[in-house]
């Protein structure tokens, strides 16, 4: 009896051993690399459009794990590709929802990534990525092309703006793609200008027409990489935007294309632009009121209106523009250079500006202070304005086809504070309707040596007599 005992707890006890020995591994390989939690939407970081793939799966070859998903890493979570959310890519299929629902998932993880892959076009509709209950510093990586509908119908009555990104902070748009606004099609209203697809619908583009990408809000802003082309209005504005930095983009529209500025800021602070290319057919850079401590560097501008701040005080507003830097501007075949324009009847200040190291190129005007600024069929004479002070031009040198110099200030309020230092402004060609220097009410210091070239006589050394006394409503 005993010994049968002793074979029984033996088989028993390797029994327990090897049961053991199974639970172990088991618990080892879910605490090991096998074990994967529930995945969230898998992100694409590198796609080829399939080239005569008819509905194909795009997500061949991405790899591991069952049904050809790959594992989730901590890297990846925060990744959010517009292909995984429902978007087409071909150009033709509306992908607005899909781009709304990706920007909605990557609004909720701070330092999340919205992905809009490479050698895809997308058609989307007027959107807003917004917040202000977003976390902070989202990429939106735009590598492919993002491309504005052109039928009327998909822009209702009309739209002040088509890509927005609102009340955000810590905001990059970054990337080699393009943002394409179609604008020929809201250019010109003559028929024959019109695209098929309206030609087809009997309608033409609403009245009201939008920027392609707008900032609203935002604090510490960047825009680089991208190109945007072809806006129907503006194709970069900031409104009411601080700590902003646009660098190594490229805007493009044609020289005839009508109200198409480069870049606009408006009521925005602490502006850097740099290594930008800009061609369109308004400013390639407006600087309106509420503006303050902009720099702007190594800027090429052509064709366009050059580098404008302005037009301010419309309507008899307020305006209050300050400190401001262009510097390392080149300028080719604009209607202006520098300029600084001002409507009758407005006030408020423009003071610390200064333009230094311009080189232009067939220019028409090179350098304009303009206080009757009107872009209408007639305005009415006003003796308000607001008052120009502390502008300085330094090394200003180059070609112009029209005159050198136009600084037309106000009567009441004439432009205090100019100086001029290394002008150097040769007539393209000796011709007869060539117009020397104007100036009107405007005061300041030349220094020389080097005399200008010209010679800018017509301003008036030294201070006004009298300027009329500044108001609280005036003060900024």
């Amino acid at each position: 009896m005993s010994s049968l005992g002793l074979k029984d707890i033996g088989l028993l006890l390797l029994l327990v051993f090897l049961v053991m020995c199974s639970n172990f591994h088991d618990c080892e390989g879910r605490r090991g690399k096998h074990w994967r939690a529930k995945q969230a939407p898998s992100s694409s970081l590198v796609r080829k459009k399939a080239k005569g793939n008819n509905g194909g799966d795009r997500r061949h070859g991405r790899g591991g794990g069952s049904g050809g998903q790959p594992r989730l890493t901590p890297e990846m979570a925060a990744m959010f590709d517009v292909l995984d959310f429902g978007a087409k890519g071909d150009g033709v299929t509306d992908d607005t929802k899909a781009f709304e629902a990706a920007w909605a998932a990557a609004c909720k993880v701070e330092a999340s990534m919205v992905i809009v892959p490479a050698e895809f076009d997308f058609l989307v509709r007027p959107i807003s990525f917004s917040g202000p209950d977003c976390e902070p510093n989202i990429v939106f990586q735009l590598d492919g092309t993002i491309i504005a509908p052109t039928s009327a119908g998909a822009w209702g009555a009309g739209s002040l703006q088509w890509l927005e990104f609102a009340k955000l902070q810590e905001i990059t748009i970054r990337g080699s793609g393009v943002i394409d606004g179609g604008g020929s099609v809201w250019w010109t209203n003559s028929d024959s200008d019109i695209d098929q697809i309206n030609a087809e619908l009997g309608s033409k583009m609403p009245q009201i027409k939008p920027t392609a990408l707008r900032f609203y809000g935002s604090y510490n802003v960047t825009v680089t990489g991208i190109r945007i082309q072809n806006s129907p209005r503006c194709h970069l504005k900031f409104d009411n935007c601080e700590a902003v930095e646009v660098f190594n983009i490229t805007v493009s529209s044609p020289g005839d294309s009508p109200n198409t500025d480069g870049i606009h800021l408006q009521n925005s602070r602490d502006v850097m632009i740099h290594g930008v290319d800009m061609g369109c057919g308004d400013d390639c850079v407006s600087i309106q009121t509420g503006c303050s401590n902009i720099y702007i560097h190594d800027v090429d501008c052509g064709p366009g209106h050059g580098i404008s701040i302005g037009g301010l005080g419309r309507d008899n507003t307020k305006a209050c523009v300050s400190n401001i830097t262009v510097r390392d501007i080149n300028l080719r075949n604009t209607m202006t250079g520098v300029r600084i324009k001002t409507w009758q009847g407005g006030s408020g200040s423009v003071q610390a500006i200064r333009f230094s190291n311009i080189k232009v190129w067939e220019v028409q005007i090179p350098m304009v202070i303009d206080q009757f600024y009107c872009d209408r069929s007639s305005c009415k004479n006003q003796s308000s304005a607001v008052a120009l002070s502390g502008i300085a031009y330094e090394g200003i040198r180059g070609t112009f086809t029209v005159k050198p110099v136009h600084f037309a200030c106000s009567d009441t309020s004439p432009c205090s504070g100019i100086s001029l230092s290394e002008v150097e402004l040769e007539p393209l060609q000796e011709r007869h309707h060539m117009n020397d220097p104007f100036c009107w009410q405007a005061f300041g210091e030349l220094y020389a040596p080097p005399p200008t070239i010209p010679p800018i006589t017509c301003l008036q050394i030294g201070e006004p007599a009298s300027n009329r006394i500044s108001t609280d409503h005036d003060l900024c």
